[in-house]
């Protein structure tokens, strides 16, 4: 007897294929509530795919445009951290990068802006044979944040929550997130990875963490959020005054 969960569902026909197509080709789609067909498009590629539904609320998916590896044996697709090029884990910090003849930042220009891309737009890859996105936060998390077991692992079930996340954070009309939790699902490392995602990406902007005490607020901070900002590759890491761990 297979599981069959009910996380979520993928909704069909929502928009006209011939509709679909044509705004596809045009990059009509655009980030955040759409009224006419109530889905809220977390693409920003001005593309979608995949529509579906969590908690009922409809998510349209960007398209998978670009091609990416994939493995011809199922049990060899999965998530992967891909390596940190070592030439470029030696530098701290952009000022030691400015430091570099032209013709090494040459050389890592297409690395470091397809980086950027996927902190943006997300990233696809194969996982036991399907096609499976993740959002431009959760690669961050996968990727670039380091927690208590070193690199997070891949979950389905973070992979909605940050789905719903970004569908928040793309709806002008919401003000939040209400988000039941088991303990040691990871909440408080992707919180964490969240919150030193878009605080190095703001300007003008404070982000506060709440906790039941002003104690375990701290703790969180010195504990998570600290150590995933320090880890940060040195071109993701905004240019600061005095010292980086706090």
């Amino acid at each position: 007897m297979t599981h069959e969960q009910t996380l979520w569902k993928e909704v069909k026909d929502v928009v006209n294929p011939k509709i679909l197509s044509k705004n596809n080709r045009f990059k009509k789609w655009d980030y955040g509530y759409n009224s006419d067909y109530d889905f809220i498009v977390i693409s920003k590629t001005g593309k979608i795919g995949q529509i579906i539904e969590i908690q009922n609320l409809r998510i349209a998916l960007p398209t998978a445009d670009e091609p990416f590896k994939r493995s011809e044996k199922k049990a060899e697709q999965y998530w992967e951290k891909q390596e940190y090029p070592k030439e470029l884990s030696k530098i701290k910090s952009r000022f030691d990068w400015d430091e570099y003849p032209a013709e090494f930042k040459e050389k890592w220009y297409d690395y470091i802006d397809n980086e950027f891309t996927r902190r943006e737009k997300g990233f696809w890859f194969c996982n036991n044979g399907i096609d499976t996105y993740i959002t431009g936060t959760h690669y961050m998390y996968l990727q670039w944040s380091k927690i208590d077991v070193g690199a997070p692992d891949f979950r389905e079930s973070n992979r909605l929550f940050f789905i719903f996340w970004e569908a928040c954070k793309a709806d002008t009309r919401c003000y939040g997130m209400c988000y039941l939790k088991n303990r040691r699902s990871g909440f408080s490392f992707m919180s964490s990875a969240e919150l030193v995602n878009q605080a190095t990406i703001s300007s003008d902007a404070r982000f506060g963490i709440l906790s039941k005490s002003g104690a375990d607020a701290k703790k969180m901070f010195t504990d998570k959020v600290v150590p995933i900002s320090v880890n940060y590759p040195f071109f993701f890491k905004p240019i600061q005054d005095g010292m980086d761990r706090p």
